[in-house]
């Protein structure tokens, strides 16, 4: 088992909402101290997915035309959504869909590390919500990668996790929404 007590995420960072007709999309940044292509295996390998990410594939991401299943983890009933890789430019550019939703990650190089972005699509009242949780998900990833794994947080979980409902605040606040009151009867916070 891991020990998370050490972890506390740090302040929203610099995210953008767009609005393209009644499109939403959620544009996160994160700078990592790791090479595009550590961070390339780490977007499109199953077993590095299984270490960070919001859902497990059932293989790997990384060549195009590739047909993968996605199941989101943590949800109380398994929800597994089908999609074809349409862009995979290692280590530079990776699209596909997950539940629907666009996905597209860019990885530049940033001195001796990566600078990552993703645009994701997502329904409005669900903005500051996904970027909390994205973002819980992006330092995972770092920590993941720099050989301090601290363990998956998401879903349900992560919604517990008392840095999720900061974050949430945060990003709403930086939006300019309101903060979504969810989940309506929150557990204890872990």
């Amino acid at each position: 088992m891991l020990k998370r007590e050490p972890y506390t995420p740090g302040p929203a960072n610099v995210a953008q909402v767009r609005k393209d007709g009644g499109k939403w999309t959620l544009v996160l940044v994160r700078e990592l101290r790791h090479s595009r292509e550590k961070v390339w295996q780490a977007l499109t390998d199953p077993a590095h997915l299984r270490e960070w990410a919001p859902f497990d594939a059932d293989r790997s991401l990384g060549t195009a035309g590739t047909t993968v299943k996605l199941t989101t983890v943590g949800a109380p009933t398994p929800r597994v959504s089908e999609t074809t890789v349409t862009r995979a430019d290692a280590p530079e550019v990776l699209e596909y869909n997950w539940g629907g939703f666009g996905m597209r990650w860019k990885l530049e190089a940033f001195g001796d590390g990566t600078r990552l972005t993703l645009w994701i699509n997502i329904a409005r009242p669900y903005i500051s919500m996904g970027a909390a949780g994205w973002h819980i998900c992006f330092d995972v990833l770092d920590h993941y990668l720099g050989g301090t794994p601290i363990g998956r947080i998401v879903g349900p979980e992560a919604i517990k996790f008392g840095g999720w409902r900061r974050l949430n605040a945060e990003y709403a606040k930086q939006f300019g929404i309101e903060t979504p009151n969810w989940p309506p009867q929150a557990d204890q916070e872990l």
